[in-house]
């Protein structure tokens, strides 16, 4: 019998959940599962050539257990800690153009709604995704992508949305598609195409056009299989899209059999919690100004909360309640929002942001960018966690403790060693 790798003599395996559990709530983020070498026995970990995970524990167990199989790849984890694979929740990556002139706008006090009222913020980025070529909206995606993988992130949530006439939404999808099909990193595909209203349109305007053209447009070439999608999201914010627009171009979406993931109560309250518990969304993102209705209504309905520290953190907004949904018992997940706004493309600073601003414990931070991110994107039964039947998505930390991911503020790329997708070494240190 043959397998694809053998990690042995590590110190902890992080296995985050050992149950099956599909995501975790309240104070069952805190309870996080691992398993630990103990009086000189390693733990480790056996991942099949199909890239899912066959077994997990001690050693001297599994040398017994697989004594004639031979492994394309045996790695010595000794004195190295085990986790799984990051789940990056909220990404916008595919643009060209910075917006560096605008971070000198913010540091002199103007707000993101008075950037974009003056034509910046999304409408600049939006002006260069137009003008840009296929090829070259790729090869920075892949850049970044790449960059996010060095990171320890091994599956992304990836939105269009700087396209917004129909013709570059599908562009930015396609280049999504073909990075899907190419790139290590698995990503989840949004369609954002209600990311912003264009210059020239009212909102109403904005609504007909995503509703009449676009999405039947993206839905058509779906069909042909030419395109996949997985979630639908909108910007519901004052002076983008209201609820009723929202609820419309959502439930649009919802028929085409995408999942609900948007974009909510980030600047004003509007009501996105309830709009969310109402939809029964897989997820609503930001949340900096959700009421504790809101809150409520996303407990009942099972909606993931993706909280955004680097958001309140570069906008100088106030952070999401994180504290208060985990104690009501909402299921809290992380994403970078990677973005011309906010560059960043690691979760582990995403994870020690959540820590520090968020009040958040490591072991909750932990789950919100594993398990929790997965639960977000529908993919839970796949990633999110290290055990049997799950994909061989694992980072190997040079620390034998896996806190150091989260405590090394910025310095995570000095104890990232190894970083495994199906079972293949995507990058080593």
């Amino acid at each position: 019998m043959a397998a694809l790798l053998r990690v042995r003599g590590a110190s902890q395996i992080v296995q985050v959940c050992a149950n099956g559990e599909k995501v975790l709530r309240g104070a069952a983020m805190k309870e996080i599962a691992v398993l630990e070498g103990e009086g000189g026995r390693g733990v480790g970990v056996v991942v099949s050539k199909a890239g899912s995970i066959t077994a997990v524990g001690y050693d001297d167990e599994l040398d017994s257990q697989y004594s004639n199989w031979s492994f394309n790849k045996v790695i010595d984890a000794n004195g190295c800690c085990v986790l799984p694979g990051l789940i990056d929740g909220h990404t916008h990556p595919v643009w060209v153009g910075d917006r560096v002139h605008e971070f000198a706008l913010k540091l002199a006090g103007a707000t993101y709604m008075d950037i974009h009222q003056q034509g910046g913020g999304i409408h600049y980025t939006v002006n260069c995704v137009r003008q840009a070529s296929p090829d070259q909206l790729y090869a920075s995606l892949i850049d970044r992508l790449s960059a996010m993988l060095r990171c320890g992130t091994t599956v992304v949530e990836a939105k269009s949305g700087y396209g917004l006439d129909t013709t570059t939404e599908i562009k930015m999808l396609q280049v999504l598609n073909r990075a899907r099909q190419e790139h290590p990193i698995s990503l989840s595909i949004t369609y954002c195409g209600a990311h912003a209203v264009p210059k020239g349109s009212s909102a109403e305007e904005a609504t007909d056009h995503i509703l009449q053209e676009q999405i039947p447009a993206i839905v058509e070439q779906c069909a042909q299989d030419q395109l996949h999608v997985d979630n639908i999201d909108v910007f519901c914010e004052k002076g983008v899209f209201d609820r009723n627009q929202s609820r419309e171009i959502l439930l649009a979406g919802k028929k085409a059999g995408w999942k609900i993931n948007f974009h909510g109560d980030e600047l004003h309250p509007m009501q996105c919690g309830e709009l969310a518990g109402e939809l029964e969304a897989d997820a609503v993102s930001h949340l900096e100004e959700v009421s504790d209705s809101g809150i409520s209504a996303m407990v009942q309905s099972g909606t993931v909360g993706i909280l955004l520290p680097t958001t309140a953190y570069i906008l100088r907004l106030k952070s999401p309640p994180a504290r208060k949904m985990i104690d009501q018992g909402m299921a809290v997940a992380l994403g970078s929002d990677f973005n011309p706004n906010a560059y960043c493309m690691s979760m582990p600073l995403v994870m020690h942001l959540a820590c520090v601003n968020l009040h958040m414990t490591m072991e909750e931070a932990l789950v919100a960018a594993t398990i929790n991110s997965a639960a977000a994107l529908g993919m839970a039964e796949d990633v999110g966690s290290i055990e049997v039947g799950k994909r061989g998505d694992l980072l190997i930390l040079s620390t034998a403790r896996w806190e150091h991911l989260v405590y090394q503020l910025a310095c995570h790329d000095q104890c990232i060693k190894y970083v495994i997708k199906d079972g293949n070494i995507v990058y080593s240190k």
